[in-house]
């Protein structure tokens, strides 16, 4: 692959079940050596992207390219630069995990022995030695994915797709597998992330696309894409419920803009420029008021909020096991 083309592209793709379209002129394109996070509702048509990326599905328009090769007509190429991490495991529960990663060397034909070199390299680039004798039924959910990201870099691939590879782990195991990943950006490894977690994204993504009814809407880097619904916001919780109406009045003539108002936890909001001097001008404000404040803070827009703003406050991220899930896929035939 050329050190200046980009590590992903796609055109215009477009991809139907029938009477539901998934893909609709759907563009992306991801740099070398970058984590992409590829954010959208459910059902929006991320898990169908990353299908027709990793050549398991075919498009039935448009065109992509994954480290420098057609996904369609070079599929086979592509196939021998990716690693894939889908929403499963692909470990086998009763082997350890060297054994299974000894396994996964030898589907890539891997002599015995390079297999077993390959698979001691990566116990230990992952920090999975204790796993490595363990059967992976015995593991925890992080060290499992940790597995399972060490399986797909047996080739040292320098594309890998990861579809929602954190759902359903703890806060520290989720913490392990973000490790992993930067440590594989780090050595020069792309990676095109789908997440329901939109912290995960704001770790991670040195970019995020962020995909609605089968298309890009919006992209950019995190900090870009929150600067798109406005400033920092300062936020006051008055301490008694009768000065709401006078916290309210200094906190917009200090702000410039029509505070929003929460009757029930006393809280009023404003979207503020110069952070700083907003932020004392209000505290004076408040004081000359004679206005007892219970907590003021300061805080950054979420990508939370921008994805709802983006997509519609109607359509959160997932809900449930099977809300808005894209429609099966039939997946290519190698």
């Amino acid at each position: 692959m050329e050190p200046s083309r980009p590590a992903v592209v796609a055109e215009g793709l477009r991809k139907s079940y029938g009477t539901t379209q998934v893909l609709d002129g759907l563009d992306l394109v991801v740099p070398r050596g970058t984590v992409c996070g590829l954010l959208g509702p459910n059902g929006a048509g991320k898990t169908t992207t990353v299908g027709i990326l990793s050549t398991l599905l075919s498009p039935d328009r448009g065109r992509a390219e994954v480290a420098g090769f057609d996904v369609v007509r070079q599929a086979a190429r592509v196939r021998y630069r990716i690693g894939l991490v889908g929403q499963n495991a692909a470990l086998d529960e009763v082997l350890s995990g060297r054994q299974n990663l000894v396994m996964f060397g030898r589907l890539h034909h891997l002599s015995p022995a390079a297999a077993r070199r390959r698979a001691d390299e990566l116990l230990e680039r992952f920090r999975l030695t204790d796993a490595g004798g363990k059967p992976v039924k015995d593991c925890s959910g992080g060290t499992r994915r940790r597995l399972d990201l060490a399986a797909s870099m047996v080739l040292a691939p320098p594309v890998l797709f990861l579809d929602e590879p954190t759902t359903g782990l703890d806060p520290r195991s989720r913490n392990e597998v973000w490790d992993a990943v930067r440590a594989l950006v780090d050595g020069g490894t792309t990676v095109l992330l789908t997440t329901q977690y939109l912290e995960e994204a704001d770790q991670l993504a040195d970019s995020i696309s962020v995909i609605d009814t089968g298309k890009v809407v919006a992209e950019g880097t995190p900090e870009q894409l929150k600067s798109r619904i406005g400033g920092d916001r300062i936020d006051v919780v008055a301490r008694r419920a009768d000065e709401l109406g006078r916290a309210a009045a200094a906190v917009a003539r200090v702000g410039g803009a029509e505070p929003v108002v929460n009757e029930d936890t006393r809280r009023i909001s404003v979207r503020v420029r110069d952070r700083a001097t907003a932020l004392a001008d209000i505290v004076r404000a408040l004081d000359s008021a004679g206005v007892a404040a219970e907590d003021i803070a300061l805080r950054r827009p979420t990508l939370d909020e921008v994805f709802l703003h983006l997509t519609g406050a109607g359509r959160p991220p997932r809900t449930g096991a099977d809300a808005g899930r894209e429609p099966e896929p039939e997946v290519v035939k190698a």
